[in-house]
């Protein structure tokens, strides 16, 4: 007998499951899946009064630090906590990526497949006022969104935004930072409208140049279905405050070019997320949503054949140049929500064949984590039955230094 709580799953995608060897009854549980929120480090201190205005008990997940669960119909949106930037949504199993990468203090982090952002918020979180953090997007309006969180989370300060195609990023952490020059101060503490235009010269929020006539030949090329042409280089999207000097072209950033040809980068960062394009199976909440937009949407942008057979070539290159991207004795996390081997530990052993200097590391706080191990050794997978999350794999990969 079905299970009256499983989304009629549509026969393409069954047949997509049942080709990786994925159990279909997995996604009953989609929409028996808690909610889970990260609150701020100083939220936490008002956890009471967060759970009276929701209505709703804010469980702790003992074994990932600032993340609370809550009833999957749990409203936060309308929120004064959620519009104040105290809490954001994100999964568990998302959450335990970003702890696998054990972010320290002053540490330079690439996120090189950052939209939508709640995982750019949480490793920003963790830098707090140290490092930096460079984030990477092919998507635009994705990127937008990284972009709005960040301003809306108050964690943007120490973040650059590039939007990019991933497989060919080339750019170098800013290690120094431009100090600001002595501005006049009123008499209250205040800069002079004067000093306060040459302030943003040095700092402030990046804004693209883009004139009002190359905006709107944008927006007809969308209208009309025309690629955009872009240049090679990744585009400024963002700047934050203290990630260095604005104003400046990409390609004049000091220290900013990664030649392709160097076997290792001795300036690169100190840790990489690769948290990669996939198919999406394993995304219970975004799979479930299509029972509304509709199984056709869903069946062309991910079951379509030629996106499939070119996905795990996607990963595989993102994989490859962010560990080029990776310092030595830098760490790199790949991450992907689907369940099937070939996007996962496929891309993986595909990419240690090709590289002498990667390692499989064990993730240490995994060890007190609800997931089980993958194929290869080290590996985690998350899924409903055995986390109470959607389905997650992680791969903790070092550069040994040589």
């Amino acid at each position: 007998m079905a299970d009256p709580s499983m989304p009629p799953l549509p026969a393409a995608f069954l047949r997509f499951l049942e080709q990786n060897q994925i159990d279909a009854a997995v996604y009953s549980a989609a929409h028996a899946l808690p909610r889970y929120v990260r609150l701020k480090e100083q939220a936490v201190l008002e956890l009471v009064e967060i759970e009276e205005e929701l209505g709703v008990k804010l469980t702790r997940v003992a074994w990932l630090p600032g993340f609370f669960s809550l009833p999957p119909d749990a409203q936060i949106a309308g929120s004064c906590a959620y519009q104040q930037g105290k809490l954001y949504g994100i999964d568990a199993a998302s959450g335990a990526a970003v702890a696998a990468l054990e972010v320290s203090h002053c540490d330079h982090v690439l996120d090189l497949c950052a939209a939508p952002g709640a995982k750019l918020c949480m490793v920003a979180e963790l830098l707090g006022a140290s490092g930096s953090l460079t984030a990477v997007d092919i998507a635009q309006p994705r990127l937008a969104a990284c972009r709005t969180m960040l301003q809306k989370y108050g964690l943007g300060s120490r973040i650059r935004l590039y939007l990019g195609d991933g497989t060919t990023f080339s750019l170098l952490p800013l290690k120094e930072t431009t100090k600001l020059p002595d501005f006049h101060l009123g008499a209250e503490g205040e800069i002079s409208t004067d000093s306060r235009l040459e302030v943003l010269k040095y700092y402030g929020e990046w804004r693209p140049g883009k004139s009002r006539k190359q905006k709107r030949a944008t927006k007809l090329a969308k209208h009309l279905g025309i690629p955009v042409q872009r240049g090679d280089e990744p585009e400024l999207f963002f700047y934050g405050k203290e990630s260095g000097v604005v104003g400046m072209k990409v390609v004049d950033l000091p220290q900013s070019k990664c030649m392709h040809s160097e076997a290792t980068l001795q300036d690169g960062y100190d840790k990489v997320l690769v948290d990669a394009e996939c198919t999406h199976d394993g995304s219970l909440k975004h799979i479930i949503k299509y029972e509304q937009w509709g199984w056709d949407t869903f069946e062309r942008r991910f079951l379509d054949a030629d996106r499939v057979a070119s996905i795990t070539l996607l990963q595989l290159q993102l994989l490859t140049n962010g560990f080029r991207l990776l310092k030595p004795g830098g760490t790199l996390v790949y991450s992907t929500c689907s369940f099937t081997k070939t996007q996962n530990e496929g891309v993986v052993e595909r990419f240690l064949t090709n590289q002498a200097n990667a390692e499989l590391k064990e993730v240490d706080p995994a060890k007190h984590w609800p997931c089980r191990p993958g194929d290869l050794p080290h590996t985690l997978r998350f899924d409903p039955v055995t986390s109470n999350t959607s389905g997650l794999f992680i791969a903790k990969i070092v550069k040994r230094v040589t």
